[in-house]
This record gives C-alpha cells, sequence and structure tokens, in this order.
C-alpha cells in the first residue's frame, strides 16, 4: 500500500472541519498543584496530604509527548527518570518503574495480565482520549493486584461543562529523517460531545497509521515477529462516555472502549551481528502465520455520590477483555515442535494470550463528625480474572486456563494535626486470593543441540530443555495476607513539605511462564510453592518545595521482597519466571524553575537504581538484576516556553552506562549507553494549533536498552533505536 496515498486518504475528510480557536490550557495546568486530587489514590484529598511520591502528567504535556513518541508509555517513559527506557515494540517486556512492574490502569480499571503477562498493557488505549496521567511510585495496594512498581493510571476525558455540542479534533502526520514512502505515518482522531441539562456524552474515534521505522544510520529498523511492532501497523481507538446527574452531588457514568492495534506484515526480519555491532534490520517480505496484534475492550459503570451522608461515595463494576496474538517465527520455534502433530523442524505455530477481567470497586470518605482533622476511608474490591495461552494454529494449550479471584476490604486514616503541619496516615488491606487450575499436559517435550563456546555464535536454538510433556495435576491455592501502609508529613510552611512511608504491594507471579514451564512429572498446583504471592514492600523518604518559581523534590526509596519474581532468559529467546530475594534501592531527584523570561521553565530530573537478588539462595543478595529487570541510571535536561499563542519545549535524555556483576553475569550485557534529545513546538492560530515535534533530534545511532543488555548472540535481537522522525500535527477545538 502506498502510505503517501493513504496519507492523504486520511487527511481528506479532517480539512473540512469547521475551525475554531483553542484555549490551550489544561484544567490541571491552570489549577493551583496543592489542590490536584489523584484519583488512583483512592482518595480525594489532594497530592500534598498522603505520604506518597506522586507525579500527575497534564493534558498539555502528555499531548507534547506523544507528538514526539507516539504513545502514552513512551510519554510516561520519557518523563518519569526511574522509568526504564521503552523497547518501541508493541510488548513492553522489560519495562520497570523502580525496578518492578507498574500497574498499568484506565480510571483504575487495570489493564495489566499478571497470570500471563504479555506486557501489552500499555497499549489499551489512544491517548487522544486520556486527560492526564498520574503516576504513583513504588509498591503499594491501592489499586489491588499488581503495583509493585507503582500505578500509571490514565484518566480519560471528562464530561462536558458546556452545553450543547463540543469536541476536538486531531490530524498528524509523520515521517522519518529521508521522508521515504514507507517511512510516512499519519493519524486522524475526533471526539464530540454534547451536553443538555442532566445529561452528557461524548464519543470519540482515533485512526492511526504507522510506517517503517528506521535507525540513525538510515537503515530499516529490526522486526520482532513474535512480540510484535508498533511500526507497519494500524490502530483503531473507540471511545465512549455517557453520563447523568441524578442530583446536584450524585452523578452515574458509563464509560467504554475498544482498541486494537494491528501488524501489516509488510516485512521481515533480516539478521544482524550483535558481536560485530551491525543491528538487526527488515526487508520487504511476507512473515509466516498472521501478524502480532493487540485487542483491549473494556466497559465500566460508576455510579458517585460527593456528598452522601456528608461523605464521597465511590462505586465502579467494570468489564475487560484483551485478545494478544504474538506473530510466527521463519524458522519455527523448538518450544512448539511435536512429532505427534508434524515433522520436528516443519511446524510452525504462534501463541495468543486471552484475558477476562471481572471487578467491582467501593470506597466510602468522610470527615469524623465532631473530629474534623480526622479523615477515614473504608472500602471494597472484588476481582475476577481468568487467562489462558493458546497455540492458534493447532488449537494446543501452552498456558491452561486460569482463574484469580480476590476479595479486598480496606481501611485507610489521615490525621491533620497542627493546623496542617503534621500529618499521619496509614491504613490495612486484606487480600483474600484464590487461584484455580485444572488438570493439564505440557507441551511436548523437544531438546536443542549444544551450543558453541563464546565467542562463537550458534546458528540456531540451543541449550537446555524446553517442556517435559508431562502431566500435571491442578489444583485451587488460596493466600491470604494483611498489606499495610503508613506514612508521616511534616509541613512547616505552605510548599514546603517533608515525609516517611511504608507501603506494601502485591501481586502474583506470571503464573503462565510458570506452568507452561513444568518439565517433570507428579507436579501438583495445590502445594507448588513458585505460584505464592510476590509481596514487595516499599520505604522511602522524600521532601518537596513547591514555592514561587521552585519545584523540585529529593526522594529516596527502598524495597524488598523475599520471592521476588526475575525473568531469566531462555536459549530460544523465552524468558521464564525465577523466583528469588530482590532488594532494589534507588535515588530521584527533580528541579523546575520558572525563569524571570516570562513563560520559560528549566527543569532536570535524575534517578540512581541499584537492584540485587540471591542468585545462589543463600538468604544474601548477591547478582545484579539485568537489563531485562531493570532501568538504567538517567539524567533529564529541559527547557520549555508558553507564552501567548506559542509554546515549545527541548528536552534531553542522558541514558548512562550500566555494567552487570555477579557470578554468572555476562560482561557482553553491560549497558553503553546514549544520549537524546527532542524538541516541540506549536502556535495557536486562528484556525486551530499548528505542531511540529521532532523525536532524536541529531539522528542518534543507537542500539536500545533492551537489546543492548540481553542475549549477546542472538542476531536477531540487536535492535536499534529509532532515528529522527518528524510529526506535523494540527488540532483544533469547537
Amino acid at each position: 500500500m502506498n502510505r503517501k496515498l493513504a496519507l492523504a486518504a486520511l487527511m481528506c475528510p479532517a480539512l473540512s472541519s469547521p475551525a475554531y480557536a483553542q484555549d490551550g490550557t489544561s484544567a490541571l495546568a491552570a489549577s493551583d498543584a496543592d489542590n490536584i486530587v489523584v484519583t488512583a489514590a483512592r482518595s480525594i484529598l489532594p497530592a500534598n496530604a498522603l505520604p506518597l511520591t506522586v507525579d500527575v502528567i497534564d493534558k498539555e504535556a502528555l499531548d507534547q509527548q506523544i507528538a514526539i513518541s507516539g504513545s502514552v508509555t513512551d510519554a510516561v517513559a520519557t518523563l518519569v527518570p526511574s522509568f526504564s527506557p521503552t523497547r518501541q515494540k508493541l510488548s513492553g517486556a522489560g519495562e520497570t518503574l523502580r525496578g518492578r512492574s507498574p500497574l498499568y490502569a484506565i480510571n483504575g480499571i487495570p489493564q495489566s495480565t499478571p497470570l500471563r503477562d504479555g506486557s501489552r498493557d500499555g497499549f489499551t488505549i489512544d491517548g487522544f482520549f486520556i486527560d492526564r496521567v498520574e503516576v504513583i511510585f513504588g509498591s503499594n495496594a491501592l489499586q489491588g493486584i499488581g503495583g509493585t512498581g507503582g500505578i500509571v493510571n490514565q484518566v480519560t476525558v471528562g464530561a462536558p461543562t458546556k452545553e450543547g455540542v463540543s469536541g476536538r479534533a486531531l490530524l498528524q502526520g509523520t515521517a522519518d529523517n529521508a521522508f521515504s514512502d514507507a517511512g510516512m505515518g499519519g493519524k486522524l482522531a475526533g471526539l464530540v460531545q454534547y451536553k443538555a441539562g442532566r445529561f452528557d456524552a461524548s464519543v470519540g474515534a482515533a485512526y492511526e497509521l504507522r510506517g517503517l521505522f528506521r535507525d540513525g544510520e538510515g537503515r530499516p529498523v529490526g522486526i520482532n515477529l513474535t512480540q510484535g511492532e508498533t511500526m507497519d501497523s494500524k490502530a483503531l481507538s473507540l471511545f465512549g462516555r455517557f453520563g447523568y446527574a441524578v442530583t446536584d452531588t450524585m452523578r452515574l457514568d458509563l464509560i467504554a472502549s475498544r482498541f486494537e492495534l494491528e501488524g501489516d506484515g509488510d516485512y521481515a526480519p533480516v539478521a544482524g551481528n550483535k558481536p560485530g555491532g551491525l543491528p538487526t534490520s527488515a526487508e520487504p517480505g511476507s512473515p509466516p502465520g498472521i501478524p502480532a496484534t493487540n485487542r483491549t475492550e473494556s466497559v465500566a459503570l460508576s455510579l458517585t455520590d460527593t456528598d452522601l451522608g456528608g461523605g464521597n461515595f465511590i462505586s465502579q463494576i467494570f468489564w475487560n477483555r484483551s485478545r494478544d496474538t504474538f506473530g510466527g517465527e521463519p524458522a519455527p520455534i523448538a518450544s512448539f515442535q511435536d512429532p505427534a502433530i508434524g515433522t520436528v523442524g516443519t511446524l510452525l505455530d504462534q501463541s495468543q494470550n486471552r484475558s477476562r477481567k471481572i471487578g467491582g470497586k467501593l470506597s466510602y470518605e468522610r470527615v469524623v463528625p465532631g473530629l474534623e482533622a480526622l479523615t477515614l476511608i473504608a472500602g471494597f474490591d472484588a476481582l475476577w480474572d481468568t487467562t489462558e495461552q493458546r497455540l492458534i494454529t493447532t488449537g494446543r494449550t501452552w498456558v491452561p486456563p486460569s482463574e484469580f479471584r480476590s476479595f479486598a476490604p480496606f481501611g485507610q486514616a489521615n490525621l491533620k494535626l497542627l493546623d496542617g503541619a503534621l500529618r499521619l496516615a496509614g491504613g490495612a488491606r486484606y487480600e483474600n486470593v484464590k487461584i484455580k487450575i485444572g488438570d493439564y499436559h505440557t507441551l511436548a517435550a523437544n531438546t536443542f543441540v549444544a551450543c558453541p563456546a563464546p565467542p562463537a555464535v550458534p546458528s540456531g536454538p540451543c541449550g537446555l530443555p524446553t517442556y517435559g510433556g508431562v502431566d500435571v495435576a491442578g489444583g485451587s491455592p488460596s493466600f491470604d495476607d494483611v498489606l499495610l501502609n503508613g506514612g508521616v508529613i511534616v509541613e512547616p510552611l505552605a510548599g514546603i513539605r517533608a515525609y516517611a512511608s511504608y507501603a506494601e504491594g502485591y501481586t502474583v507471579p506470571d503464573i503462565g511462564r510458570i506452568t507452561r514451564a513444568v518439565k517433570v512429572a507428579g507436579v501438583d498446583i495445590d502445594n507448588y510453592l513458585d505460584i505464592a504471592p510476590v509481596v514487595s514492600n516499599n520505604r522511602e523518604i522524600g521532601v518537596e518545595v513547591k514555592r514561587g518559581p521552585l519545584d523540585a523534590s529529593a526522594t529516596y526509596f527502598w524495597s524488598t521482597s523475599t520471592k521476588g519474581q526475575l525473568l531469566i532468559a531462555r536459549p530460544d529467546g523465552i524468558f521464564d519466571v525465577v523466583r528469588q530475594r530482590v532488594e532494589i534501592q534507588g535515588l530521584e531527584l527533580n528541579l523546575a524553575i520558572k525563569l524571570p523570561i516570562d513563560g520559560l521553565t528549566v527543569s532536570g530530573g535524575y534517578a540512581h537504581i541499584k537492584g540485587r537478588f540471591d542468585e545462589d539462595q543463600d538468604g544474601v543478595v548477591d547478582t545484579d538484576l539485568d537489563g531485562a529487570n531493570i532501568s538504567p541510571d538517567r539524567l533529564n535536561l529541559a527547557a520549555s516556553y508558553a507564552s501567548g499563542p506559542l509554546s515549545a519545549r527541548v528536552q534531553t535524555q542522558f541514558y548512562l552506562s550500566r555494567s552487570f556483576r555477579g557470578p554468572n553475569r555476562d560482561p557482553r550485557n553491560d549497558f553503553e549507553g546514549y544520549t537524546l534529545t527532542d524538541a516541540f513546538v506549536r502556535y495557536q492560530t486562528g484556525f486551530g494549533g499548528i505542531s511540529l515535534a521532532v523525536q532524536n533530534l541529531f539522528d542518534e545511532q543507537y542500539i536500545s536498552y533492551a537489546s543492548d543488555t540481553q542475549r549477546p548472540t542472538d542476531n536477531f535481537f540487536n535492535f536499534a533505536g529509532r532515528g529522527r522522525t518528524f510529526t506535523l500535527g494540527w488540532d483544533t477545538r469547537f
């Protein structure tokens, strides 16, 4: 398909839309930062009343970053120094926040699939429909299962406040540095809102075509057929919000969304030379099977009342379904071979994750009558999750259907003393979990050939056995635990606060990877300890200053889990889960100063993170976490300008080199580091805003962090990052 013609077809209907001036400000940007309510924290208290490290990315900042990089995940990864660099792929495997997996949510609805983590949870809605992103750092159980690294909550657009019809539209075109036909992409998005008295509705759609990505040397970026790509793809995102104000304080909302990203399958991978520094590439071709795709559907019904018995009541029921299809490989994966089905070495198959979640949340928050300094929250969460992984060509089961059920009552308290100069906060959440897995049989046993000694490169998969082809007895193990949190906040002057906190987070390990990898007979799920939950804790101390032109913070944190979860790559590139003690500590620094020049702000951020695990299982951590499990140290520098119709930003991320040490660490996986600079400029005209974004402004050639730190002999896993890329956009409100 000629992408220039496709892009022109995309533009035509949009150019006939009426154009109106856009105010260019977001609700959050226009408000006092101390009054921001972080909904992911499950409280209407402002952020400065909570012993948490919180970052809110408002609409203006989010739109800038999405114009530069193309996704909400990339936006968060760019702005948050303790978030690892993204893989620039459909899969986010190995992307971490503070060295652990974050929980992605949309309006508090979990998007992650922890029972069999397909790592597609960063692509479940188009950023056009997101009003802000709330990032809560560190292990916590505020949203239940999955928040061991923190929470990335995407808050969708709010209800319209203006009577009648309103809305907005966006048109973008993207090109690589050579403005090649294959590298062209485009996006068209629109949202129409309507309000009539107590009823309101918002309906929108976003469609995006992505072309071929090229690295800093003009070479096509390599294709990861199995995990999936965002390049050479198309995506459709649908969104609807329907609300009714039952009373002046009570509101009913129905929010639904559907997102699908599908690869076009126009390119085949070309092997690089990892020892020689040649990146993996791509060439026109037709890979086997169907391209990798990601589809997510979600519906939530909420009833809220801001003055129910003098308190704030929130209730929500939700349904979420995802279907993640992984691509096939030109050389059949040895793991999928079965002589009972076809000749070994010729059987082609590909897998698909299928997950369905149904859940509900209730909470009630109120100041205690007669003791107005004390605010109490009581709530209850319930979640049912069913996940399986199928081999869709042959109809086999790779990961058996696994059912997860959680009941979790919780309570929180916040006590304000000395007129707010001192606050005490704390609470507990009781998690009662049951996991059910039926009897199943693992895939057929296959063994790779012996691996050649380094530095020789194997010609194909080699090393350990894949699966055992054994019967496994199912079971229904159950777990329960009380997860605690507490903290103290001192605010001697308005805008200056210090806090110390402790919080426990909770998740299940990637049960699918564990159950499918059973190699010995006689295993009974009821007493298989490897599926026990991961309970992590987060201790941190922080200082924040938000006064006048200064916005600064410093946070030190450390977290541990006695039976953590590590991803360990096998010779065939498939990851297994290893349960070992993990300890992580780090320092985060952030500084922003509004200069005397009207509208000009300079900012910087730094994160240092160190993680180790107990490789020999003697109770003492002895080996560094690798690039699949922890991010590099990073320094961010930026300058932003916003005055009148003009806004602009220049930002640089310094990803610092890192060596991984331990008894079995391979020095070939050490990280060399790289530096990337982006730029953005937007001008508001009478017919809408015109913007130009440039990713990788200086066309830096680099190998992505994930590729540089893993699988040193895999010539199909040496992916370069994206080179200089231009995005021209037009947006309007009406």
